[in-house]
């Protein structure tokens, strides 16, 4: 029988409501390492190439340092890359190690960034990825929820419930 996995996405225009669907989620006893938030910070002081962790915690920076002080407390993994096309771009949970992974395989194709390859090698469709990478362009937050189809579905009401501007179910099908 094919095992089912996959991803809600939500799209924030504000931090305040990544962050409070981020809490919402952890309210309602999702597993935080099963949630990815993706969003651009400016680094005016640093040209910091890229950073990564998947222990414990990230030191944070920028503008949005207690969002994402806040976010690195509830999530595994957390990274701080420069990635062409997007610019800097801070990333928690699991998408984390995907995008180091099509970094180091050198498995971006197709034009899109390192974390177009990394939504796409978890099956998030090719104009899914397009429209996510332009929302990060335009300043938004992706909060990324992984599981099975049902724990995505309630995930997405509770993502539309804390202002998310859309979210959408994607399902990949493992045989």
């Amino acid at each position: 029988m094919p095992n089912k996995n996959s991803s809600a996405v939500g799209v924030f225009s504000s931090h305040q409501d990544a962050e409070s669907a981020v809490k919402e989620l952890q309210k309602s006893g999702y597993d935080m390492k099963k949630l990815s938030v993706v969003g651009k910070d400016y680094h005016s002081e640093e040209n910091v190439i890229g950073y990564y962790n998947t222990g414990d915690r990230m030191a944070t920076w920028g503008k949005f340092g207690l969002f994402w002080g806040s976010i690195w407390g509830l999530l595994f993994g957390s990274a701080f890359l420069f990635i062409p096309g997007l610019g800097p771009v801070m990333v928690g949970g699991p998408l984390v190690s995907w995008i180091i992974g099509a970094l180091e395989v050198a498995v971006v194709t197709g034009g899109l960034t390192a974390l177009g390859g990394a939504l796409a090698s978890i099956g998030i469709p090719k104009d899914s990825v397009i429209r996510y990478e332009t929302a990060l362009k335009a300043d938004k937050f992706l909060l990324i929820v992984h599981g099975t189809v049902e724990e995505v579905e309630k995930a997405k009401n509770i993502l539309m419930q804390h202002k998310a501007e859309e979210a959408t179910v994607h399902e990949v099908t493992i045989a």
